[in-house]
């Protein structure tokens, strides 16, 4: 009945199916969840566009994929500026001028440089053996301690000191005054939300939501000749080889009877007693001056079957444990795995269109 069925209605799977169809495939789209667009997926609650999924900013330095995003909607100039709450002391993210300005009183580079350089030699770390210590050997103790050590546990969910030195490899630090946290050509947010470029890709697709392809892939492999497959890799395999790990997130997202709850789109909570990461405020990402305002408290948890897996976590043992379910994909007749789950890497929105792009140049030519 269809040339291809897309198992995934997020933005990989829509940029395939808008593809295909442009050349001239039919496509079937199956989606679990009650709505498309994944987890880029934003809603309008009080006239603003919340994204259920946590924060998404569009930003790229790939001229190609800018200009293929902004076929479906107008981005406004939204720049990603985040800032960090310790303690009631307010920072600026990423790490730059004004963030040791206010944690040391410093105005130029070279008195942040010498007061970081001098940090790292006092600790006199040659080999970190834990994330603490690799940490303090790039940025100095008192950024480490304020900025870095209670967040990455509340992300990891275990101490800093437990955790190995690989997964922070480097901490940017920038020595500007410049709170743009991309340093990407292009960023932005679409205005009027995400959802609506999904709906422009999948116009005249066939879509079936609340359909888990894996509970009926029996039925659903017969209605098409392939299949662009992009939900996780060990799942498809039914986890022949162990389950891959990942990190997922619980958000609590509130109306407020207020018109600006904390003056900025994303503040980080970097210290371990506050139990979430971060607050984002939504109707920021638009300039949106609406009379109420609505947040989501995110909240970093373990995942289990059954939770959403947002973070692959990618370390030496699941990336081995990967290649080897890899192997098992490349042997599928007529089946391509993608995005970020099927490739079971983090890929910022970008990565999965440019991927998408491929992909169909691959398949389709």
């Amino acid at each position: 009945m269809y040339d291809y069925l897309i198992a995934g209605s997020g933005l990989f799977g829509a940029i395939f199916a808008h593809e295909a169809k442009k050349r001239g495939k039919s496509c079937l789209v199956v989606e679990k969840r009650g709505h498309i667009g994944g987890n880029i997926y934003t809603e309008e609650v009080e006239g603003i566009q919340v994204h259920r999924y946590g924060a998404h900013i569009f930003h790229t330095s790939n001229q190609k994929v800018w200009d293929y995003i902004r076929q479906f909607a107008q981005f406004n100039r939204y720049t990603n500026s985040p800032v960090a709450v310790y303690k009631g002391e307010v920072y600026n993210l990423p790490f730059n001028m004004n963030t040791f300005n206010r944690m040391w009183g410093v105005i130029t580079p070279a008195q942040a440089r010498q007061r970081i350089e001098e940090q790292k030699r006092e600790c006199q770390i040659s080999s970190p053996k834990n994330l603490e210590e690799q940490a303090v050997s790039l940025v100095g103790r008192d950024i480490y301690e304020k900025l870095v050590k209670g967040y990455t546990e509340k992300q990891w969910g275990r101490r800093a000191c437990e955790l190995p030195p690989e997964i922070i490899k480097r901490l940017p630090v920038r020595f500007t005054y410049d709170n743009n946290y991309f340093n990407d050509s292009y960023q932005g947010i679409p205005v009027g939300g995400y959802t609506q470029i999904i709906e422009k890709m999948l116009e005249g697709t066939c879509v079936r939501l609340n359909t888990d392809y894996l509970e009926h892939r029996e039925e659903l492999r017969g209605l098409a000749e392939k299949v662009v497959y992009t939900g996780p890799v060990d799942a498809y395999f039914d986890y022949r080889y162990g389950e891959l790990e990942y990190r997922s997130v619980r958000f609590e997202t509130e109306v407020l009877d207020e018109e600006n709850y904390q003056g900025n789109a994303v503040v980080n909570y970097t210290e371990y007693e506050v139990p979430y990461t971060r607050i984002i405020e939504h109707k920021h990402f638009e300039f949106g001056q609406q009379p109420k305002t609505v947040i989501s408290k995110e909240y970093s948890s373990p995942w289990k079957r059954g939770d959403e897996p947002y973070y692959p976590v990618n370390n030496e043992r699941n990336n081995a444990l990967y290649e080897r379910y890899a192997a098992l994909a490349e042997q599928e007749r007529n089946v391509t795995f993608g995005g970020r789950l099927g490739k079971y890497r983090y890929y910022d929105m970008h990565h999965v269109a440019a991927e998408a792009l491929k992909c169909v140049d691959e398949e389709l030519g």
